[in-house]
């Protein structure tokens, strides 16, 4: 016999075991039925129903009182509670604030037992389900779920796989609803049927439509009246607590959320906005703002409106503005259109809510602006003796860097001046910023701390200029979209100072810029070939990787010469571009810009007589009441 066929051999051997009469036994306590099981136990009841119509009502109360009646009827069975959510959905815990509890309290060892009716009852999302059931038969003193229908207790060993499929049927179920649902209001809103819910000023008619309450729509136009007046949201909420004017559902507080909320809705001025929000997932119910996620619907003139469509964009634009700091008035702009700066536009980094169309139409707008053409290049006759530099270019300065260029460096939410811009500026502390959007060019001028249009750029300690960045998140992207600039992108651009008397400005050609990029994911395996090749289908050349993140390069056609011909350096494009009839009066204010299509807000006076007929008779009301 081989060694192998002993070893073989001698396991068989082994495993043919001992005599059962050797061994003594110790018997494991047998699963007892939930039903058959004599012990005494603490039981909660758990109910919910995920709506809150009388329907719905109805069949809560009958879960309650029917497990009511269910654990008197066993002797061995003592009630701890009835744990119910009405009106909650069961895929997620939110708002499950008698579930929530009922966890806690099994966790606490008040609670042998739960019953319930389904697993739908219990939890419609698979991963709460399992996970719960896993949760408390996993605790020092473990805890059953009796689920009633299913006839399936969580403490066989046998039932889990049976739940973890029902409870997946019943959270496809949920899906399947969801969809519906979504289905149904879209269905709705593509036909112009829009849900009427509660709003300040209105009550809802039979038919589901708005009409407008007189006392309420008193307090709404009081909201918009002061806020266009020039009053902040915390000031107008004390005023509606100080005259106990009441929010729609009877609250005699309010906060400047809650008068925020009322400047907002568009249905004041008589429009509806459908889907304005919407909900990705149906497991956690959490809704996000639709930015073209899903079909919006607009319906103007839907209703009668309390406030004028006028008064309420007015509205939009101030709160939109009050986000960057601007508080005053319905901001506009504004356009020069005289002078040697005519074409340009005022900008105020507080300012939004204007697109590229504005930026455009204001400046073709006034007539009386010609914009000169382009500066060509002429031709110098060279005299005798003179030596001949034609051919002869001047390299860019951006090919050399140094700490004295006057230079501006865009990104997507600030600007950044180089300190060279303030030393040419005579260290003037506040600037204001003009925008050429037909030409692309950017002027800078210095003007007094009383400009509203003014913007702080620099200041001094100690002999020592520290720039500092001009926030533009409130404008920016706007610029970026006419200039056809990408937002990652930092763009640095080389000035120049022109000086004519004692007018001073400095120019910017926003066509002649370097570029910064991020050095994306995608390059980071690229070598340094293939992301030459990469950017100059972009039209740039790489210049050199100044940082571990970012990469700066120019515009192709750079890399094809040095710079202009020394005589057209000689024509002073940049001067040439903007002289008119040599009068440059670059002090000229902007004249406003308001297009004929644009909004008409109410004036000063009238919201002022407004606010004060509205506090006379609400005054008067309080007299008579009281």
């Amino acid at each position: 016999m081989s060694k192998n066929e002993l070893q073989k051999a001698r396991v068989r051997e082994r495993y043919k075991g001992i005599s059962r009469d050797q061994l003594e036994v110790i018997p494991a306590i047998k699963i007892a039925n939930i039903y058959d099981d004599t012990a005494e136990k603490r039981v909660a009841v758990y109910a919910r129903v995920s709506t809150d119509d009388l329907n719905q009502t109805s069949s809560y109360e009958l879960q309650k009182n029917y497990y009511q009646d269910m654990v008197n009827r066993n002797s061995q069975w003592k009630l701890v509670d009835i744990y119910a959510d009405e009106g909650i959905s069961g895929t997620s815990l939110n708002h499950r604030d008698a579930f929530v509890q009922m966890i806690k309290d099994c966790e606490s060892g008040k609670i042998d037992l739960i019953i319930t009716k389904s697993v739908p009852r219990f939890a419609r999302n698979t991963l709460d389900c399992i996970g719960f059931i896993r949760k408390l038969a996993a605790l020092p003193q473990p805890v059953g779920i009796l689920f009633e229908t299913e006839n399936m207790y969580t403490l066989d060993p046998k039932s889990e796989m049976t739940i973890t499929f029902l409870a997946t049927l019943a959270q496809e179920e949920s899906h399947t609803k969801s969809d519906i649902i979504n289905a149904s209001i879209e269905m709705r809103f593509s036909r112009g049927i829009f849900l009427t819910p509660a709003l300040l000023g209105y009550d809802v008619d039979e038919d589901g439509n708005l009409a407008i309450n007189e006392d309420e729509a008193m307090t709404v136009r009081l909201c918009f009246f002061m806020y266009l007046y020039g009053y902040n949201c915390q000031q107008i909420a004390q005023t509606l607590m100080q005259l106990g004017r009441k929010t729609k559902h009877g609250n005699i507080r309010w906060t400047p959320g809650t008068v925020l909320s009322v400047l907002q809705n568009e249905r004041h001025c008589g429009d509806v906005i459908a889907r304005k929000t919407y909900t990705p997932n149906y497991l956690d119910h959490k809704s996000k703002k639709n930015r073209q996620n899903r079909n919006q619907y607009i319906k103007k003139d839907h209703h009668e409106g309390i406030i004028t469509r006028d008064d309420f964009i007015a509205t939009q634009r101030l709160i939109t503005n009050s986000k960057y700091g601007y508080k005053g008035l319905l901001p506009s702009l504004h356009v020069i259109n005289t002078g040697a700066l005519c074409g340009f536009v005022e900008l105020n980094p507080r300012w939004s809510g204007f697109s590229k169309e504005d930026y455009l139409d204001a400046v073709q707008s006034f007539e009386d602006i010609d914009h000169l053409p382009s500066v060509s290049f002429r031709e110098k006759e060279v005299q005798a003796g003179e030596f001949d530099l034609r051919g002869y270019e001047i390299v860019r300065s951006q090919f050399f860097r140094s700490c004295n260029d006057i230079s501006v460096t865009f990104s997507l939410s600030d600007l950044l001046f180089s300190k060279q811009c303030v030393q040419k500026l005579n260290k003037t502390a506040t600037v204001e910023l003009l925008f050429d959007p037909v030409n692309h060019r950017l002027a800078v001028r210095p003007t007094d701390k009383d400009n509203r249009h003014g913007v702080v750029w620099a200041k001094v300690y100690q002999h020592k200029t520290i720039c500092k960045p001009i926030h533009g998140a409130a404008f920016l992207p706007t610029i970026f979209e006419i200039l056809g600039w990408k937002s990652e992108n930092k763009y640095r651009i080389r000035g120049v100072r022109r000086q004519k008397g004692q007018e001073v400005i400095l120019l910017f050609n926003l066509c002649e810029t370097e570029i910064s990029l991020p050095i994306h994911s995608t390059y980071e395996s690229a070598n340094r070939i293939d992301m030459s090749a990469v950017l100059s289908a972009q039209g740039i050349q790489p210049l050199v990787s100044n940082s571990a993140n970012r990469l700066t390069a120019f515009p192709q056609e750079w890399a094809y010469s040095f710079g202009h011909d020394v005589y057209y350096h000689e024509q002073s494009p940049e001067i040439a571009s903007i002289d008119r009839d040599g009068q440059w009066d670059v002090l000229n204010r902007g004249a406003p810009y308001t297009k004929s299509k644009d909004v008409t807000p109410s004036s000063a006076d009238d919201l002022q007589m407004g606010i004060e007929s509205i506090l006379t008779t609400i005054n008067q009301e309080k007299t008579f009441n009281g």
